[in-house]
């Protein structure tokens, strides 16, 4: 990393994408269909103290350090935990430029890291469509508030496919120790945590041990900002359809190819023309890997390195200030933006020659 990157990651300032519920779906025919709200919570008994503020998730993030095979030793949580921001620059990475998807979008870029941890052949086949231009000026065909965005569909209808075949179901895949990850709680029977900037349940990992291929059952959660293969009512049914979270529902869990997260845009998400179909759609305008564009089109971007410590501090902090309330989606990857090149604007059309006879001479 040359010293002017990393003079300029240190002066940059970070981002992240907020949090939502968890409420139940219905049932789905190709994406997800817009779950009902939760039921209120009954009233307590007694009136409780005000709670503390939630503090902006622009301050949240994840870490990947794996957890040792043994439950952690019981400990109450701070009331305070001191956040030293901005991380060593040690703490930030950039992102794997072959594993990054850029939608340049009608109401502008979204950046997002693919996993292919979670889903590898859903993530193969959307770089590959990106790669042959199928998903370039195709509509926002189904975007519903408060839930999720919906694309990818050459028809731009929902059920269109692409040429390709379609795909198994990724729904869950088998995590193992050497996968760089962290756990940040452990319900009961799960573990949940993070890998990269894509947040993660199991089953409780001390059961690796156990298992005879030392390896546990994980899941995507569907969090803000996650990214997922639609699906027809048959789940291996996966073609090039897929979907953006606009806000958090559980409940899709183990229901959904999970290939990545947004890190960068999620604001332009949540500006996508809703409407089911919108009447005047929104549009991916070109979708790119972002390793087959020029460098000088690239945009710098560096998340905090799950690894840092600074994450663990960051996340107790929030697990303290959220009480029995916490979720994995109340935490998030702070991103410094170092250099958003715009993208190339078309050339211009040239000009027409006329293909008129000149005028004649006049003899003189």
């Amino acid at each position: 990393m040359s010293l002017a990157l990393a003079a300029a990651m240190l002066a940059a300032t970070g981002a992240s994408a907020e949090g939502g519920g968890e409420p139940a779906p219905k049932p789905v025919h190709h994406a997800p269909a817009k779950p009902k709200a939760a039921a209120p919570k009954p009233a307590a008994a007694a009136p409780a103290p005000a709670p503390t503020p939630v503090p902006p998730r622009s301050a949240v993030a994840s870490a990947t350090i794996a957890p040792p095979l043994v439950a952690p030793a019981a400990a109450t949580a701070p009331a305070t935990v001191v956040v030293s921001l901005p991380a060593a620059l040690a703490d930030w990475r950039a992102l794997d430029a072959e594993n990054t998807l850029i939608l340049d979008t009608d109401k502008g870029r979204v950046v997002i890291e693919l996993r292919p941890e979670f889903a590898p052949l859903a993530v193969a086949r959307i770089k590959r469509l990106a790669r042959t231009r199928v998903y370039d000026n195709l509509q926002f065909h189904r975007v519903v508030d408060g839930f999720m965005a919906q694309t990818g569909n050459p028809n731009n209808l929902d059920g269109g496919k692409s040429l390709e075949p379609d795909l198994p179901a990724e729904f869950t895949f088998r995590l193992g120790a050497e996968t760089p990850r962290v756990q940040i709680s452990r319900p009961l029977g799960e573990s949940q945590g993070f890998i990269g900037a894509q947040p993660y349940v199991s089953v409780d990992e001390i059961r690796m041990a156990m298992s005879p291929d030392r390896r546990v059952s994980a899941w995507g959660a569907f969090c803000p900002g996650v990214v997922a293969m639609g699906h027809d009512s048959e789940p291996s049914s996966g073609n090039s359809e897929f979907f953006v979270m606009r806000a958090a529902t559980r409940s899709l869990d183990r229901s959904y190819s999970v290939v990545g997260r947004v890190v960068m845009g999620l604001d332009a998400v949540r500006a996508l023309t809703a409407g089911d179909p919108p009447i005047q759609p929104s549009r991916m305008q070109k979708a790119r890997i972002m390793a087959d564009l020029p460098e000088s089109e690239r945009p710098q971007i560096a998340v905090l390195n799950t690894l840092s410590p600074e994450f663990r501090a960051i996340a107790e902090r929030v697990r303290a200030i959220r009480g029995a309330d916490f979720s994995i989606c109340d935490v998030e990857a702070p991103v410094r933006v170092i250099a958003t090149p715009a993208p190339p604007k078309p050339a211009a059309k040239p000009k027409r020659r006329s293909r008129r006879p000149p005028p004649a001479e006049t003899a003189g």
